[in-house]
């Protein structure tokens, strides 16, 4: 179980549950929190609308989708609504504690298969990807490229920080500052719109 997952480490605490669409709702409305894990496939109704219901009443709160549905539809819905993150149930690539973490440290989290269809359905050839921003808001500085760079080489936060001697934390406010300036939400865009512009 996934709140198992979390209960069992001491850097998450679990603020509620819910296993239904309206329940949930309800518990958002009542409590604050950090990061919300999401499933798609709820009685009663479609997680992408509690995302959006949660982006309305908790505008800074973090979510994650996790779903059976390996789709890269419905995860780009979810990164439209608000979510910075999506993973597989039963995927090989799915450690809960370290998405949460991550997300709540301004990161983002992919399982691996969903990124590399969003790179395809993203590619020039599909008609993915956004029209390129003004000048003034693709300036990325020199930290901002390397991080980037580790990005496309596919290496997570963490390992990005130990890299370029930096912490964690800095290493998630630069993503959030160049997913502003590319006008982007999540780590396959951040690939294909760098290998589309040239940025590094």
């Amino acid at each position: 179980m996934i709140s198992g997952e979390l209960y069992k480490d001491a850097r998450t605490d679990v603020v509620m549950q819910s296993a239904t669409l309206r329940d949930a709702r309800r518990l958002i409305s009542m409590h604050t929190f950090d990061v919300l894990l999401v499933d798609i496939t709820l009685p009663n109704g479609n997680g992408l609308d509690l995302i959006a219901y949660t982006k309305s009443v908790h505008p800074k709160a973090e979510i994650i989708v996790i779903s059976v549905l390996d789709n890269e539809q419905y995860a780009l819905l979810a990164f439209e609504l608000g979510a910075v993150g999506y993973l597989v149930k039963n995927s090989w690539f799915g450690n809960f504690v370290e998405a949460v973490l991550q997300v709540a440290n301004g990161g983002a989290y992919i399982t691996p298969n969903i990124a590399r269809k969003l790179l395809r359905k993203l590619e020039p050839s599909q008609g993915g990807i956004a029209p390129s921003p003004s000048n003034k808001q693709e300036t990325l500085s020199p930290r901002e490229k390397a991080v980037l760079s580790n990005i496309t080489a596919g290496y997570t936060s963490i390992e990005i920080g130990d890299r370029l001697k930096i912490s964690t934390e800095t290493v998630n406010t630069h993503i959030k500052h160049i997913y502003n300036k590319l006008q982007i939400h999540c780590r396959a865009q951040a690939v294909s719109v760098t290998a589309q512009r040239g940025l590094i």
